[in-house]
């Protein structure tokens, strides 16, 4: 995406999701967030829409955003953020995690995958910067079915570059067990979000000892 386009869609992003967080998205984000502990990383943090919602028992927060003007309104938001919340902001791409071995408890992602250049890498990753038993922390929309998925494909090359590089036809579940993480506890689900993008997967995944 070229910088002009970075910069406009950073700019909309947060006033086009409103309806979306007030409609049930912000109180899923609560849910799988609110009781996270450790040292955490969070992967496309955007504008840092998941900032608030974390517990007082994650003290810091590594925030991994690859576009700058993402970043820029990310660190306002950190700025402004809860007191007990040290957010470290990183720009960098998730494929590429300037991180040691196995430094964190948690890694986040929400609504990430969709965009990211390479699922299988930022997947590796992840599972690379975390702790035997860490977590990986989704919430991801993902390719439908049937009906839907052939929507999604028709408007695919319409709707990845005016969306961030979104890409509604992926499926990073297969990817997962590549990596090799536990997925027992990841789940379908559907999300509080326009037909699109309202298939889903939410839940924790594990990194065996």
């Amino acid at each position: 995406m070229n910088s002009l386009l970075q910069r406009l869609f950073a700019r909309m992003y947060d006033p086009c999701m409103a309806a979306v967080e007030r409609a049930g998205l912000g109180e899923l984000r609560g849910a799988l967030l609110a009781d996270l502990s450790g040292e955490v990383v969070e992967i496309g943090a955007g504008t840092g829409a998941n900032l608030a919602h974390y517990g007082a028992q994650v003290r810091r927060v590594v925030a991994v955003e690859p576009s700058l003007p993402m970043a820029d309104r990310l660190r306002r938001r950190a700025a402004d953020g809860p007191d007990h919340l040290d957010v470290e902001v990183v720009t960098a791409p998730a494929e590429r995690l300037p991180l040691p071995d196995a430094s964190a408890d948690v890694v986040v992602s929400t609504l990430v995958l969709c965009s990211v250049r390479d699922v299988g890498r930022t997947l590796a990753e992840a599972r690379r910067v975390l702790r035997p038993r860490g977590r990986l922390v989704l919430l991801e929309h993902v390719a439908g079915e049937g009906r839907l998925l052939r929507t999604q494909r028709l408007l695919q090359p319409v709707w990845s570059p005016l969306s961030g590089g979104c890409h509604l036809t992926r499926d990073p579940a297969p990817a997962l067990a590549t990596a090799g993480f536990d997925t027992a506890g990841v789940d379908r689900v559907e999300l509080p979000m326009p037909a699109l993008t309202r298939p889903g997967l939410v839940g924790t995944a594990i990194v065996p000892r």
